[in-house]
């Protein structure tokens, strides 16, 4: 860990002064998820010792404790985070970013605006009483004049009612869609072969896709797979020719063959080339910066989109960044995008449920949802659970017995996200009372440490 601290100083220099110590942390909870330490585990857990489990907001002040409750002599510099200073730490980042919470065991609440929401004020009331820390307004949807009705809605509702509400907006971010000619769909079956091309030299030919994205074709190579609508079609790039890509069609899920236009396009065996940061993002930031609290940014892959992004909203410490991840190249560029998030002292990290298991898959989605959590507590850094929950009850007002242990999940996380739906109040309802029921135990969960991919890649092994 003292070692790593050294080889990794260059990172450390250039965080905020606030959130040195804590990249501290970061680092020392890496170089320690580098290693295979599951039979030293064992026998710390056997001879009733900390087994280093659950210790990621104070790695080295846990190790410190074990090495003294063992009688070792060897002097080891002091840390800054035993668990009690890494406890006040966490909450004040929380609430530094959502907000006061009613209740400790509960994480904040985040509700997804409707166009509607613009003109009822009663219903954003309603939704304040009912515990919404977060109103979330996605710029993908509306207009400026549409999120300024919101908006007053929001602080108008927080002024009569007395209770905090943050206001976090969404950039877009690249859409990429498919576009389809004639009657807006094509039918498939499984087996047959498709064609994908630019949206730009889209002609009338059967059985193509258009696709949003400017020089896709070029970006992509034989064998590598193209998801469409929410990885609900499945198909394999055959061959590159003439400026579009052959497509073998390898499964659909649905009862319905067929592909429809303005529905999304994944590519996750493919390195794009394109930026985060659109320029309809960039036209937005203005009203954001003027209106918001916090900006999520999407489809966030490296450090150049982070920094592209700081660069365009200039020195405006007042908006907090939260990091969306959704696509593979966030997975595993988490570490660096944390270091260069903690830039700016307040920093917020998404799990976009939704994207990120269409594009890892979504067998791995329970694996990397966890090291997520795990990786962003070293860091000190507040984590959103987003896409889905109890989307079942929100939409019919019954939930599904899966989902209700999703919620659960959720209490890992220090803010939970619920989208738009019929039965929004009582779908809040429920979430409260699901979380606080389990709030109090997850942390009894012991986790052993087999190495992590993220902290390995990392740290160059």
């Amino acid at each position: 860990m003292l070692q790593v601290e050294k080889d990794f100083g260059h990172l450390l220099e250039k965080v905020h002064p606030s959130n040195q110590k804590i990249a501290v942390n970061l680092l020392n909870y890496l170089a320690l998820r580098s290693l295979d330490i599951r039979e030293l585990q064992d026998g710390l857990h056997a001879a009733g010792l900390s087994s280093m489990a659950s210790s990621e907001s104070h790695v080295r002040g846990q190790l410190l404790a074990i090495l003294q409750r063992i009688g070792l002599s060897k002097t080891i510099p002091k840390p800054v985070f035993n668990y009690t200073r890494s406890k006040a730490s966490l909450l004040q980042k929380s609430t530094a970013l959502f907000g006061q919470k009613s209740t400790d065991s509960v994480p904040n609440i985040m509700v997804t605006f409707d166009t509607d929401f613009a003109d009822d004020y009663a219903k954003v009331k309603k939704l304040m009483i009912a515990g919404m820390n977060v109103a979330r307004i996605n710029c993908a949807h509306d207009d400026e004049i549409t999120w300024l009705k919101m908006i007053k809605n929001i602080r108008k509702a927080s002024h009569d009612t007395g209770l905090d509400c943050k206001i976090y907006m969404d950039l877009a971010g690249p859409k990429i869609r498919t576009v389809i000619k004639k009657k807006g769909k094509l039918k498939i079956e499984v087996g047959q072969s498709i064609y994908l091309m630019d949206e730009t030299q889209l002609d009338d030919e059967k059985h193509t896709v258009g696709c949003t994205l400017k020089g896709i074709v070029e970006q992509l190579k034989v064998g590598e797979i193209v998801l469409f609508d929410d990885g609900v079609i499945e198909t394999k790039v055959e061959k590159i020719e003439n400026g579009r890509a052959k497509l073998q069609v390898l499964r659909i899920s649905s009862e319905k063959k067929r592909i429809k236009t303005e529905k999304g396009i994944n590519f996750p065996d493919s390195t794009l080339v394109t930026s985060a940061l659109t320029e309809y993002d960039k036209a937005c930031l203005p009203f954001i910066q003027k209106h918001a609290d916090m900006v999520g940014y999407s489809f966030v892959r490296n450090t150049k989109d982070i920094m592209l992004l700081q660069e365009a909203l200039g020195n405006n410490p007042q908006l907090d960044l939260v990091l969306k991840i959704e696509t593979p190249q966030a997975v595993k560029n988490l570490p660096d995008l944390l270091f260069c998030g903690l830039r700016q002292e307040n920093l917020g990290v998404m799990i976009a449920r939704g994207d990120l298991a269409v594009e890892i898959g979504f067998e791995r989605m329970s694996e990397i949802q966890e090291e997520i959590l795990w990786i962003c507590e070293a860091a000190h850094v507040p984590v959103i659970w987003a896409t889905q929950v109890l989307d079942t009850l929100n939409k019919s007002g019954l939930a599904t017995r899966s989902e209700i242990t999703d919620a659960a999940h959720a209490a890992l996380a220090d803010c939970v996200m619920i989208n738009k739906g019929k039965h929004i109040i009582h779908t809040m309802a429920t979430l409260r009372d699901i979380m606080q029921r389990s709030g109090g135990h997850h942390v009894k969960k012991r986790y052993t440490f087999r190495p992590l991919s993220i902290a390995m890649r990392f740290m160059g092994q």
